[in-house]
């Protein structure tokens, strides 16, 4: 089962785009290649500064939360190094395990530091997921008519997993109870605290937002002139896809956008082309972290790993301020 799993992304991701090839040709994705610039790429640069900074934000939220000590900028750092990576490297979460293991090495709680990454990410596809759905039940996309039934299938599942959690099982020291106790505690220091909902909604407001223009600018890298608010839903469905198991977010997000771009009436082509000018834009935004990693690899890093440990220190749960 676990080998399935870490087949799921390359396989979903050669059969995307090996369908789609054999749909649209190779001429679309050359031309999404092709259609970037340095403009387009200072541009994504910069959103992509603001995305990163904003995502670091809320992993040191979370993990203060839950009783560890993140220091902004070594977050910021981890940040850029691991989006890096997940941009780069196969299974499209690498970077993200690596922080969380690197945090949890530096605080002597491994476990601890992948469950806040952990909270940390699926707080900001929560939000994200909501602000998307908020997003397409009003503007006009291919998939309007169907948002409705889409929200109420997903209140209907938030509240299927409130009364899961609230279950009490006989056995108080079973293994449910003890991991059900673990993942309350974690989110009501972590996650809910009104302090840390409202920088988590925040932070994620911006980032989607800030891919959402970084999608925009590859769309018109790519020849596409249509009126922002008719790309925006688009663009937003795209950036959406990208949570789909995928090969560095490759596969998912090419044949969501070809798909919409092709309800749209805007040409499945086109769809294509601009998906894969955001992959490049996106790799160019998140090269920064490629100098994060390197210098990690340089002898000097020794030399500065025993002042970060004092200064990110583990407090008990509770102990942190909001």
């Amino acid at each position: 089962m676990r080998n399935l799993r870490r087949l799921a992304g390359p396989l979903l991701t050669v059969a995307v785009l090996g369908f789609l090839t054999w749909r649209i040709g190779t001429g679309p994705f050359l031309a999404g290649l092709g259609g970037v610039d340095s403009r387009a790429l200072l541009a994504a640069a910069g959103i992509g500064l603001v995305t990163t900074v904003c995502g670091a934000w809320r992993w040191t939220v979370v993990a203060r939360g839950m009783g560890f000590r993140l220091p902004f900028p070594v977050a910021v750092a981890a940040y850029y190094r691991a989006l890096f990576l997940n941009v780069t490297l196969p299974s499209g979460v690498a970077g993200d395990v690596h922080r969380g293991i690197s945090h949890g090495r530096e605080i002597d709680d491994v476990g601890g530091g992948l469950r806040a990454v952990a909270w940390e990410r699926g707080a900001g596809q929560v939000v994200q997921a909501a602000l998307a759905i908020s997003a397409l039940l009003v503007l006009p996309s291919p998939v309007r008519s169907s948002m409705p039934l889409v929200a109420v299938a997903v209140v209907g599942l938030a509240l299927a997993v409130t009364l899961a959690g609230r279950i009490r099982l006989k056995d108080e020291v079973s293994r449910w109870s003890r991991i059900r106790s673990a993942v309350i505690s974690d989110l009501r220091a972590g996650v809910l605290r009104p302090k840390a909902v409202l920088a988590i909604v925040l932070a994620t407001t911006v980032a989607v937002l800030g891919y959402a223009l970084i999608f925009l600018i590859a769309a018109r890298s790519a020849g596409v002139t249509s009126p922002v608010s008719r790309l925006l839903p688009l663009a937003l469905l795209a950036t959406l896809a990208m949570v789909l198991p995928s090969i560095a977010g490759w596969g998912p997000r090419e044949g969501v956008a070809t798909w919409v771009f092709s309800a749209a009436g805007l040409g499945a082509a086109r769809g294509a082309a601009a998906a894969v000018a955001y992959g490049v834009l996106v790799v160019g935004a998140f090269l920064p972290g490629g100098l994060v990693l390197l210098a990690g690899w340089l002898p000097e890093r020794r030399s500065w790993r025993p002042a970060l440990r004092r200064r990110i220190i583990f407090q008990p749960k509770g102990a942190a301020d909001g």
